[in-house]
């Protein structure tokens, strides 16, 4: 009966995440209309999530209004008015607030555009999805608003921490690594086309599940062990008490994971939400060196 809970838990999440997938294929249309570049004074930018405002931060933009967060948020954004949770945000308040441009993310376009569509609420989906993706997001946003200086500095900043730790990482031989992204109730693996899969690729780690198209896969304990994980990596998102609680749980009732060589290496990690999400943020730099200590620690 578990196992059949589990599946079905299973089959809806991954239905989720495959729809925001797929819009992402289509992401030369995920935004409404891209807006040419206009006076500051006339700019009424809505940030739709918490990484979207840091980097406007960095460059030098303001915005009217940002997603309620437990986070702090930089302090240009005191007097921004709040709008509800990043993936649901309260549309009446976007609307009242008359933005020139919403910036929110591909990964919540599938549930989000066409409440952004019947508003008349011009938004624009910023793809976070990979490290490059990202750094090629904000080079835009420099273009777009006339912070091309502000964006090339953070671009430069950004890929010079990331070119070292990829130096290290190419002198080493990588361990082979099964990521798990865990959600309450159930848990998916990361391939190599998830931003965390980016990022252990980065760290000279060996994803189990290379060569899949898409990002998330629904997990097979059978087929994970063959594959033989030096190292497994579990991301809790949401709610990651519970999920490390959920977590714990599976590997301690499931015998199979115990078969694992890096559940008898102790070689499983919990990674923290703040530093590694579902979609790129300004921490790269500082997730990456946490995955080389673990990658690397003997």
């Amino acid at each position: 009966m578990k196992t059949w809970k589990l599946a079905i838990a299973l089959a809806t999440i991954l239905v989720i995440i495959v729809g925001c997938s797929n819009k992402k294929e289509t992401e030369d249309t995920n935004a409404t209309t891209k807006k040419e570049q206009v006076a500051d004074d006339e700019q009424r930018i809505v940030a739709g999530t918490v990484v979207i405002a840091e980097i406007l931060d960095k460059l030098n933009i303001d915005a009217i209004a940002v997603p309620e967060t437990s986070k702090e948020l930089p302090g240009r954004f005191d007097q921004a008015d709040p709008i509800g949770n990043a993936m649901e945000p309260d549309m009446e308040i976007v609307k009242s607030l008359d933005p020139t441009t919403v910036l929110s993310v591909t990964t919540l376009q599938y549930d989000l555009e066409d409440k952004f569509e019947k508003l008349k609420i011009p938004v624009q989906f910023l793809n976070l999805q990979s490290v490059d993706s990202m750094l090629q997001e904000i080079e835009e946003l420099g273009k777009q608003f006339d912070r091309k200086k502000e964006a090339d500095e953070l671009i430069a900043g950004l890929q010079k921490n990331i070119d070292a730790v990829e130096m290290m990482a190419s002198k080493k031989e990588g361990p082979r690594v099964l990521i798990l992204l865990g959600i309450p109730g159930s848990y998916l693996v990361a391939t190599e086309n998830s931003y965390i899969g980016d990022l252990v690729k980065r760290a000279g780690g060996i994803n189990v599940m290379a060569d899949q198209q898409q990002e998330y896969l629904t997990s097979n304990t059978e087929y994970l062990h063959n594959s033989n994980p030096d190292i497994i990596l579990r991301l809790a998102h949401g709610m990651p008490e519970e999920v490390v609680e959920m977590f714990n749980e599976e590997f301690a009732t499931n015998d199979i994971w115990k078969h694992f060589d890096a559940v008898k290496n102790n070689k499983v990690y919990d990674l923290e939400e703040a530093l590694f999400g579902t979609t790129a943020s300004l921490n790269v730099p500082t997730a990456l060196g946490q995955l080389m200590e673990i990658f690397y620690r003997d």
